[in-house]
Formats: C-alpha cells, structure tokens, sequence
C-alpha cells in the first residue's frame, strides 16, 4: 500500500517488529527499543548475511546518490536513524514516529543482545593498543559474549586476504567494524560475499576509541536536544559547512510534503 513518501509496509510478524519507510527515496526502519532484540534473533536465524546502517542526516544525503554508497544502504537488513532530523523529518513528511538511537547506546544494546545467548563478535579496527583495551573491557562488561577475533586497522594490503579468511573461518554473529578500515563501511559492501554467508555486519567509526575510554561519546543531554554536532565542530571546525546541505534538507522536505505523492 503506497502514501505519501512512499511508506512501505513489511508482513506478517515481521510488521509488528518493525516498519520501513522510503524517505527521501532511502530506506529507514522504525524499531521500538523493546523490539529490537527479537529483531536481531530473527537475523541471525536466516543464516544470512546481515549489514546494519547507523544513518546520520549527512549518510542520508550521501545515500540519495547513486554509487557504492546508497547500494549499501538500500541492500542493508537495518537501517536505523541517529540523527535529531530525521526522526523529525519522518514525522513532517509521513507523520510516523522513528525511533532514534544514539550509536554507543545502539552497539551496547547489541552486545548484550547477543551475550544473553551467548553468540560471538569479531572486532575489526582501530590502532592495536585501542583495540587491545576494547577487547579487555568487552570481555569485563559482556563475559558470556564470545569474542572469536580481533584485527587492528591500518592494516596493509596485502594482509586483507588472510583478515577475511579469518573472519569467515570464525563465523561472527556480528562482525563490528570501526576506523583504520580502508574505504570504511564500503569496505563491507566490496567484501560482503567474501566475508561469508552467515552473521551480521556494522561499522562505527570511533566505537573502539569509546569503548577503550579515549573518546566521550556525546551526553545524553546533548544527544536528546539534537546538540551532538558542537562537540564534533570543537574537534573540526570544517563541520560547520554542514549549515548549508542541512538548509538544502529543509527545502528537500518542504517540495516533498507539498509535491510528492
């Protein structure tokens, strides 16, 4: 059934868990908290892979081009909101409510997801004392949680074989990917097949600089008001540009609220 904005509903049992939505010709899922880990389990029972999209204002922008990129969005098996503006922009076009997660928050949830019934996890990423102090503190936090591998990032070419290998022997039920990863998250769209056949895929960029306690992830407060870019534009001032595409988001949801059916 289509409306405005071209909502699209899933069957069955499926539809009671989640709801995807085309908005602005991108796909996003609608999860409710407590829904979400019935969600991940019927993942991993498809014995498929599985890529899952944290999608900011910008990655919605990027994923309204053609290219690797919206291939990567439009083929993933969650796409879930991070942005203050999206949640809002869903609501003006098609009068939804999304529900938006902050990506520390998110990844958490995850894990303890996947620890209470003891599934495993492959790190991928980060400098290799981050990531040395990522797996110590997983391990404490999430004991039950199998981590079956870890690579750091900034790895060399020629090592990329033997990582997928690896990671594929080892069969994650989630392989969390972080920076140091040559073409971030498009570096899952290239070796998707290649990864294996089974498991979920999710990339973040600084989650193991967070988990190692090098980098705050935003307060709650400011996350809740939408206020988490000041504190990137403290670390890059360049990301105050963003005023702009974001003025052009606003235009973008006026013509389709007034224009497209």
């Amino acid at each position: 059934m289509g409306t405005k904005a071209g909502i699209t509903a899933n069957s069955g049992a499926e539809e009671e868990k989640k709801q995807r939505v085309q908005f602005l010709k991108v796909p996003i899922d609608i999860v409710a908290p407590d829904q979400l880990e019935d969600i991940v389990y019927d993942l991993l029972k498809e014995k498929k892979e599985h890529n899952i999209v944290l999608l900011s204002l910008w990655d919605l922008l990027r994923a309204r081009r053609s290219g690797e990129y919206r291939l990567y969005v439009l083929r993933a098996s969650l796409v879930i909101p991070i942005s203050k503006s999206l949640i809002g922009g869903i609501k003006f076009i098609t009068g939804k409510k999304a529900h938006r997660y902050m990506p520390f928050d998110f990844i958490i949830k995850m894990l303890t997801i996947l620890e209470n019934r003891e599934f495993s996890c492959y790190l991928l990423g980060g400098k290799r004392k981050i990531l040395l102090k990522t797996e110590q503190n997983l391990r404490q936090t999430f004991p039950k949680l199998r981590i079956v591998g870890r690579f750091p990032g900034y790895f060399k070419r020629h090592e990329e074989g033997t990582i997928i290998k690896a990671i594929k022997k080892s069969s994650p039920s989630l392989l969390l990917v972080g920076k140091g990863v040559r073409g971030k998250e498009r570096w899952i769209v290239k070796n998707n097949i290649t990864l294996g056949q089974e498991g979920m895929r999710l990339w973040c960029s600084d989650i193991f600089d967070v988990f190692a306690e090098k980098k705050k992830h935003p307060s709650r407060a400011a996350f809740n008001n939408g206020l988490e870019w000041i504190g990137y534009c403290f670390h890059n001032p360049f990301k105050l540009l963003r005023i702009f595409p974001y003025i052009g988001y606003k235009f973008l949801l006026l013509f389709y609220k007034l224009f497209v059916k």
